[in-house]
């Protein structure tokens, strides 16, 4: 089955025929549009219908997890209602399969570091609430995967799983940037593979420590390596 993906389309009013122009032939050129959260700019209901007029004209399954972006504004409940009236099935933790063919298991993820330089539970307890985000997103995202039996399992995140993914970003950001505690289910539970956003600057392909491919899909990344290409396209 072939997928197509593409995170961080930052929709707001002077990057609508922009964002068109990046899922031109998307429809044509996959099965299924993954979106790796980001998908609007600050979190309006506004933006949200302008990028759901945009995708409800994709006749195609489309799912999507949030960004932090998505969160900005305080209206992450309208903009889900805008993007679900659209057809698009956002995840938080649930899983999602198209038939016996494909599973999605969707979650955001967070913050917090890599490998031996992971933020760890000590501490203040507002240090401990930090951590306590990134472990329940490590969580849903381990229940969503252990749920799915379909043939083929994808992970979706905006944040990053991985470090490698991440190269060409400053490294004093990097903590920001993703987690290696979200790569605990995809070692553990072995999706094919794994997508996620975020990283402007960072690198397409890396792998967790255990393996698993992983793309970084940011549109950003993809018109910086991939020209012109405004998504990119797997085979699952």
């Amino acid at each position: 089955m072939r997928i197509a993906a593409v995170g961080d389309l930052h929709c707001r009013a002077d990057t609508r025929t922009a964002i068109a122009a990046a899922l031109s032939g998307v429809d044509k050129a996959a099965e299924c549009l993954l979106l790796a959260g980001d998908l609007t700019d600050h979190g309006t209901a506004d933006e949200a219908s302008w990028l759901a007029e945009e995708l409800a004209r994709l006749k195609i399954p489309k799912v999507a997890v949030f960004g932090n972006h998505d969160y900005e504004a305080g209206q992450e409940h309208l903009v889900r209602q805008k993007l679900e009236e659209a057809g698009v099935k956002v995840l938080d933790g649930e899983p999602f399969a198209l038939g016996d063919e494909l599973g999605i298991a969707g979650i955001k993820g967070f913050a917090g570091g890599f490998e031996h330089a992971q933020l760890q539970r000590f501490g203040e307890s507002v240090m401990k609430h930090f951590v306590d985000a990134c472990i329940a997103e490590e969580l849903k995202l381990e229940n969503a995967l252990f749920q799915l039996r379909t043939r083929a399992r994808v992970a979706l995140l905006h944040y990053a799983p991985c470090r490698a993914t991440l190269e060409g970003e400053p490294l004093e950001i990097y903590p920001f940037l993703g987690a290696t505690r979200l790569s605990g289910p995809l070692d553990q539970l072995r999706p094919a593979l794994a997508v996620h956003g975020h990283a402007h600057r960072g690198n397409l392909r890396g792998a967790t420590c255990g393996g698993v491919p992983v793309y970084n899909v940011a549109l950003p990344v993809l018109r910086r390596l991939e020209k012109p290409v405004g998504f990119l396209t797997l085979d699952v």
